[in-house]
C-alpha cells in the first residue's frame, strides 16, 4: 500500500470510539431543565430581595423634589413678607402648584400666613410611586414667630416633632 490507511478497514475508525464522544458532546450542548428552573428561581428570589429596596431608595431620592419646592416656597414667603405686613398666599407668591419634577404638589395652608408664620405642604401625588412613601407622603415647613420646624406624615396631622425620619439625608 502506499501508507495511507484503508478506508474500509474496521480497524481504522471503530464505532466504539466514535459513538461515545459525539453521545458526550450531543449532552454537554446545553442546559437541562433542573438548571434552568434553579437559574431561574435564584433570578427570582434576588429580584424579590433587590426590588423592594431599589424602590425604597429611589422613593428616599425623590424627597428632594418636595425638599426643593418647599425651599422654594420659603424663599417666596420671605421675599413677600420683607415687603408686606404678613406672609403671602400661594397666589400671592404665584408657587406652582406641583414640585419641580411633578412628585409632589405644593400648598400654602389657608388661613397659617399671618405676620409671624406659614405653613408650606408638599402632598406626594397620588398614582405615583412617590405616594407609597410611608410616612413621609406629607412633607411640611412651618414658620412660627421666626422658628422654622419640619414636619411629616401619611396622613391626617403633620408631626412637627419628628422630623430626622423624612428630613434627614
Amino acid at each position: 500500500m502506499n501508507g495511507r490507511p484503508y478506508l474500509g478497514s474496521r480497524r481504522y475508525a471503530p464505532l466504539m470510539q466514535i459513538a461515545p464522544s459525539a453521545e458526550l458532546a450531543r449532552r454537554q450542548a446545553g442546559f437541562t431543565l433542573i438548571e434552568l428552573l434553579i437559574a431561574l428561581s435564584l433570578v427570582a428570589i434576588l429580584l424579590a430581595v433587590a426590588l423592594p429596596t431599589f424602590n425604597d431608595a429611589q422613593r428616599k431620592s425623590r424627597r428632594t423634589d418636595a425638599f426643593n419646592a418647599l425651599n422654594l416656597g420659603q424663599s417666596l414667603e420671605e421675599r413677600w413678607r420683607s415687603n408686606n405686613s404678613a406672609y403671602g398666599t400661594a397666589s400671592d407668591l404665584a408657587l406652582a402648584s406641583t414640585s419641580p419634577s411633578g412628585y409632589y404638589a405644593i400648598a400654602v395652608s389657608d388661613g397659617s400666613n399671618t405676620a409671624t408664620g406659614y405653613i408650606l405642604t408638599a402632598t406626594a401625588v397620588s398614582g405615583l410611586s412617590q405616594a407609597a412613601d410611608t410616612g413621609c407622603q406629607v412633607m411640611a415647613v412651618k414658620m412660627d414667630s421666626g422658628n422654622l420646624f419640619y414636619g411629616s406624615t401619611s396622613a391626617g396631622t403633620v408631626d412637627w416633632g419628628d422630623a430626622k425620619k423624612c428630613w434627614a439625608k
